[in-house]
């Protein structure tokens, strides 16, 4: 029998059978519910194909159908009194009976086993967390109109009886609503909604699950999609009200704990309404019951296990959210495409892409779990060669997904070529925006399949350009982008540079949140070691405020001079802290504790290891604030920090000494070497504070002959002496007061092995070019002159005559930086300007450094500006001041 045929025969007996109104409406309500049901397991690829089997549910109807059609008038109660319900827990039916006062219990119960076939002594009637007893009489009970029992199998009570009365009502309620009676209000339903919440927020996370159990076990919401899906004025707002209070979670109405148990509700809800609209997802309350679905899935996925992530894992979870996957799949297929054949402001949104990614995650998860162990898949795929049962359907479509995918994703980076970032983009591309987050999800999936990995990654080598200019362009604080750096040879110096700075906090422009310091000159390490060293690391995420004791300046300006100076300070060799590499004096390395022939060791002051402390957070707030500092690290150094071992290569610059007599040693002639020319065992002589002691590379070290056979071992042992054990607690220290100022402090070897030692000398020295002129004139803006005025003439001339030191003080009294970035003016953080001073040509020039302000007065001559800068370009004057 077809589902036409059901719904004119019901309408048919409906109109005959007034006395069984109820019974048909409620038969009605089934069959909505089963047609807004149907066939919904099946996966979304396979829809289109038909409406599935419902042969079972036909029959189900039928049964129903002609039980209301063919019920017996006559053995109905006479005036009866009461109408209640009788809703059955393990169906989800609700039975509707007219009866008595004085109807016993029994008699009930055999009217249910005439209706259902339940045998009587397997039935249990639950009525307010209470049992009923056969003898009693439904008075007896304080059973009243519109009551709602619940049909239970051997159970004698529930441990939430006033949950299961006020679900009961709701769906009580919303029945009535759809019957378009007048008995119920749209209030009666959002109230008993705000009862159940307050009910499941009332105690822990436990005792929300099983709330949350029985408003799925009375079909709840099914009975509130049926409302949403009702014809009746009034009820599609009432239901909307009412599912959107699932969505998210809020303090009022629906706590975290209770919305982490909510995912079979979502799920539900999407299900339903999705069918209810033909399967097309375009209604507005199906797509955001699919987003938050998405968001709790990301949510259970974060918590590592929690609440009900092992739910999202099961294999039914998987068959049930692989429809979602299907559909999001070919909607962000549809975007890509659009995105490449038309302008550039259309493309994925992100809505599309985030729930994409989360509902991808699970159908991942689980493929891994299955046959990761055997390793990526090889396709066709064979169910066959694995020994427990796979995912052979969505194994499949998840690989024609990522090939359909990375084709688009391909002409659509192919189409920026050449042109990576028009202005269409600066301006906000939508469909841009999101190539990164489409990429990642796609090198996810990548990870799965044969073959596939390789594929991905030479698809984004030819395309490098393009790639790092969307990494530098859309990469957000927060993301994940270990993927990215990982796989250096994709990204540039830029690109990396962008990356590893995300890892950093960003700076507060409230005053209140920033780390206030007020420091003396005199006294600037030793003052700078107590504001940073001493502080907490959460006060230094905000920012730094800098004054100078007894100066009006402050800013961003005096800030980057109280960097040059502390740094300055940081390496100077007579605070025996850091050495200097003998081949290259801008490169420095940890003094070590003992070393060979160093005039002093690092450990003279009781407070060094504080020390390394204080300089690693000083290094990281330079880098967060994007001040050049003008050191470099030595490459023992760098290592060291990223978790790498160090070599005998590593150590050419730190001690070429020692660096061209390990060579000798081990290129020397064999047979010379193990003849003992060489006179040499598994020691090594260090000075500590002039006291020079033997110290043995390994046990028995004395007594161990170098021959050709151990030099290498004995080189290394040596090496990792003098670079990595000699220094390895200064090393650690500064790795701890580096990790203070990162967002995430388990991120910091990362942060390292992310990027080349070049470009880490890059990002804290800057640039080691001799400032260019024309870029700086490029870089320059005038206010009061103009370009061609006399005097501007005059100050480049000035300028071009000044000798490279000179031009550094200008350019710090300018602006407060000492070491440009490696990208020259275009580097820094707004343009120069010029400014026409008031004041009387015969003063001196004057800037304000955290604007990159220099205010000249208009002298009369030549001379008479090359006079005044003469005078600010000298170093104790230019540097002699804060500026601001």
């Amino acid at each position: 029998m077809s589902l036409d045929c059901l719904f004119h025969r019901l309408s048919s007996t409906k109109r005959k059978l007034d006395d069984l109104n109820d019974d048909v409406d409620d038969a009605l309500s089934d069959l909505v519910s089963v047609r807004m049901r149907k066939d919904y397991s099946s996966h979304a690829v396979n829809s289109s194909n038909g409406d599935g089997d419902d042969s079972s549910d036909l029959s189900l109807l039928s049964d129903v159908v002609s039980r209301v059609s063919n019920s017996d008038l006559s053995s109905r109660p006479q005036n009866p009194d009461l109408h209640f319900f009788v809703r059955m827990i393990s169906q989800g039916n609700t039975l509707v009976f007219h009866a008595n006062s004085d109807d016993t219990v029994k008699s009930l119960h055999e009217r249910i086993q005439v209706i259902t076939g339940i045998p009587v002594f397997e039935q249990r009637l639950i009525y307010k967390g209470k049992q009923l007893q056969w003898e009693q009489s439904l008075a007896d009970c304080l059973i009243e109109n519109d009551a709602g029992l619940n049909l239970v199998g051997r159970m004698r009570s529930t441990e939430y009886p006033i949950t299961w009365q006020i679900v009961n009502e709701l769906v009580w309620s919303i029945c009535s609503l759809c019957r378009g009676e007048t008995v119920c209000s749209a209030r009666d339903v959002t109230t008993r909604i705000s009862d159940f919440l307050a009910l499941a927020s009332k105690d822990d996370s436990e005792a929300a699950k099983a709330h949350i159990q029985i408003f799925m076990s009375s079909s709840a919401p099914t009975a509130l999609v049926m409302l949403y899906l009702s014809p009746h004025k009034g009820n599609q707002k009432c239901a909307e009200d009412c599912i959107k209070r699932f969505l998210s979670p809020s303090c009022n109405n629906l706590p975290k704990f209770v919305y982490m148990h909510c995912f079979p509700i979502l799920l539900e809800f999407c299900k339903l309404l999705n069918r209810g609209n033909g399967g097309f997802g375009v209604d507005s309350l199906y797509v955001s019951c699919r987003s938050a679905l998405g968001s709790l899935l990301e949510t259970i996925g974060d918590r590592g296990g929690h609440g009900c992530y092992e739910y999202s894992k099961s294999s039914i979870a998987v068959q049930e959210l692989f429809p979602f996957v299907s559909e999001l799949a070919k909607t962000l297929s549809k975007d890509l495409e659009v995105s490449r054949t038309s302008k550039l402001s259309l493309g994925p949104s992100e809505d599309i892409v985030r729930d994409f990614k989360a509902f991808l995650l699970p159908l991942q998860l689980a493929i891994k779990e299955k046959v990761g162990p055997e390793g990526p898949i090889s396709l066709p795929f064979c169910e066959a060669n694995y020994n427990q049962p796979c995912y052979s359907e969505e194994i499949g479509f998840l690989h024609v997904t990522f090939v359909d995918l990375l084709q688009k994703m391909k002409d659509c980076l192919d189409k920026l070529v050449g042109n990576p970032l028009p202005k269409a983009v600066e301006i906000g591309h939508i469909g841009a925006s999101q190539y990164l987050a489409i990429l990642k999800e796609l090198y996810g999936i990548s990870k799965l399949y044969l073959g596939a990995k390789e594929k991905f990654w030479t698809i984004l080598r030819e395309r490098k350009v393009v790639v790092c200019s969307l990494i530098t362009r859309y990469a957000k604080r927060g993301e994940d982008h270990d993927w990215l750096l990982k796989h250096k040879e994709v990204t540039d110096f830029e690109a990396r540079r962008h990356l590893v700075m995300l890892m950093f906090p960003e700076i507060k422009d409230e005053y209140d949140e920033l780390h206030e310091m007020l420091i003396d000159r005199s006294h600037l390490l030793a003052e700078s070691f107590e504001y940073i060293g001493r502080a907490d690391p959460d006060s230094l995420h905000g920012g730094l405020f800098m004054e100078f004791k007894n100066e009006e300046a402050t800013g961003p300006g005096v800030l980057r001079e109280w960097f040059s100076l502390v740094s300055q300070a940081i390496f100077n060799p007579e605070n025996a802290l850091f050495v200097a590499c003998p081949n290259d004096r801008r490169r420095f390395f940890p003094n070590p504790v003992c070393g060979l022939c160093l005039p002093a060791a690092s450990k003279v002051d009781p407070l060094h290891l504080q020390y390394f402390s204080f300089c690693g957070r000083v290094i990281a707030l330079a880098l967060m604030h994007k001040v050049q500092v003008g050191v470099v690290f030595d490459r023992l150094f760098y290592l060291q920090l990223a978790g790498k071992d160090v070599t005998l290569e590593d150590i050419r610059d730190a001690d070429p000494y020692l660096y061209n007599s390990c060579k000798k040693i081990l290129e020397m002639d064999p047979k010379l070497v193990d003849s003992d020319a060489l006179g040499l065992t598994f020691v090594s002589e260090a000075n500590e504070l002039g006291s020079i002691k033997v110290v043995e590379l390994c046990t028995g070290g004395k007594n161990i002959t170098i021959n050709s056979m151990n030099r290498g071992e004995y080189v290394n042992l040596l090496i990792q002496y003098r670079f990595v054990r000699s220094i390895s607690e200064q090393v650690a220290y500064f790795a701890q007061g580096f990790s203070d100022i990162l967002l995430d402090p388990t991120q910091r070897k990362f942060f390292f092995q992310s990027l080349e030692p070049e470009d880490f000398d890059w990002m804290v020295h800057g640039s080691d070019r001799a400032l260019c002129i024309d870029d700086w004139k490029e870089h320059t803006e005038y206010h009061g002159y103009k370009e061609t005025d006399p005097l501007i003439l005059w100050f480049w001339k000035a300028v071009r005559e000044m000798s490279e030191d000179q031009r550094q003080v200008l350019l710090f009294f300018w602006t407060s930086v000492k070491h440009l970035p490696i990208e020259g003016f275009g580097g820094l953080a707004s343009k120069l300007y010029i400014y026409k001073a008031s004041e009387s040509h015969e003063r001196l020039p004057s800037s304000h450094t955290c604007f990159y302000r220099l205010c000249i007065p208009p002298y009369k001559s030549m001379e008479a500006l090359r006079c005044a800068f003469n005078i600010v370009t000298k170093e104790d004057y230019g540097y002699s001041f804060g500026t601001w």
